[in-house]
């Protein structure tokens, strides 16, 4: 039960969070660049100014639906940020591009999240049954083979979630130097990039701080079996 206990209350914390993030996208969204430029000619200025040319910028459709993939190696940017001439589409722009820097330098916090992606996948997959079925709940008192398997299972997720920390924090740091640098936003406008890409970043940090939480309380319950 104290498993569901702690999702739930991360969960809601998550969403507090996610809303802030919105509505601090909203705002800096009425927020124009001086220079008129989109977020795509943001993200085309940032891969050429690092000579990055075999990177794509492409539209995606949603909100905050931006990434990088380095697979076909695209930054995918929703049809606000893509179109939009204002703070938050620079930020966010910057920010994905910043992935794409770390991949062109083969950041090792990026390569090996990268090569987690298939492990996380199946991990995912596991502990929704763990959850569906209640097999977490009744590991502790019927098997301890089960809870070795969450604990596994938990864990990889765990791993994961921190290490996205030092991805995203430094991706939005890359971004954050290089608008700065070269003026594309200055002032007022650098403050609120800044701003936002911090809430962004508090996302995942929730998200991580949720896995530990959840790894270490099944690690506990195991640990009071062998007690």
């Amino acid at each position: 039960m104290m498993l569901y206990v702690i999702s739930a209350v991360f969960g809601v914390v998550g969403m507090l969070v996610s809303a802030r993030l919105k509505s601090k996208f909203s705002h800096y969204a009425l927020v124009p660049v001086t220079n008129g430029m989109t977020g795509r000619d943001v993200a085309e200025a940032m891969l050429k100014y690092y000579n990055i040319h075999d990177v794509q910028v492409t539209a995606v459709e949603g909100t905050l639906t931006d990434h990088y993939n380095p697979q076909d190696k695209t930054v995918n940017l929703s049809q606000d940020v893509y179109y939009g001439n204002h703070v938050s589409a620079a930020a966010v722009a910057a920010h994905e591009c910043g992935h794409a820097v770390q991949h062109a330098t083969a950041y090792t916090a990026l390569t090996m999240r990268s090569r987690l992606v298939p492990i996380v996948s199946l991990s995912a997959n596991l502990q929704q049954y763990l959850f569906m079925f209640g097999v977490v709940g009744m590991a502790s008192f019927n098997s301890p083979l089960l809870l070795i398997i969450a604990i596994a299972a938990f864990g990889v997720t765990a791993l994961f979630s921190l290490i996205t920390l030092p991805v995203e924090f430094d991706a939005s740091s890359r971004a954050l130097v290089w608008l700065n640098h070269t003026n594309v936003v200055s002032g007022a406008e650098y403050d609120g990039a800044k701003d936002a890409l911090r809430w962004a970043a508090l996302t995942y940090v929730v998200a991580a701080l949720a896995a530990v939480a959840q790894l270490v309380y099944l690690v506990m319950m195991f640990m009071s079996r062998r007690d």
